[in-house]
């Protein structure tokens, strides 16, 4: 896993933060996807936003942000002109989520949850997950 600077570490959180904020989430589950629900109370998120803190670089919050913003983007993409629709799209049940809408995976799941939402919304993303479980299973890595 990279290594980020302080001032890096600046960057991701405010970009995930503004991710989040798009999501038209609730604190509590802008902290369960950040998988910081446990460590911090609700109003502490302020520290992050105003920028007096940044999100820690623990390898787990990493994923999870890799995963936040690569959704966000791959939602950008499928809905370039409609901001309503990334959050529908988050908030409908989905037939391949038996049912259950994908905001409901990823806070009930956490990070195997949000990766789950990223290989249905990215199909670049899912295309190399599946490359390279088919490579394992030649014996390729």
């Amino acid at each position: 896993m990279a290594e980020f600077s302080g001032e890096q570490m600046q960057v991701l959180t405010q970009t995930v933060l503004d991710c989040l904020d798009e999501w038209t989430l609730s604190t509590a589950e802008m902290l369960s996807l950040l998988g910081l629900s446990s460590a911090l109370r609700p109003r502490q998120l302020n520290a992050y936003r105003n920028g007096s803190r940044s999100l820690p670089a623990d390898p787990d919050v990493l994923q999870r942000i890799g995963h936040i913003t690569g959704i966000t983007d791959a939602l950008r993409t499928t809905f370039p002109f409609s901001p309503q629709m990334r959050v529908l799209w988050l908030q409908k049940p989905h037939r391949r989520f038996q049912k259950r809408t994908p905001l409901a995976v990823m806070l009930t799941e956490g990070a195997p949850g949000l990766q789950k939402v990223r290989v249905e919304v990215d199909c670049t993303y899912g295309y190399a997950i599946s490359d390279a479980l088919h490579a394992r299973q030649q014996g390729r890595i």
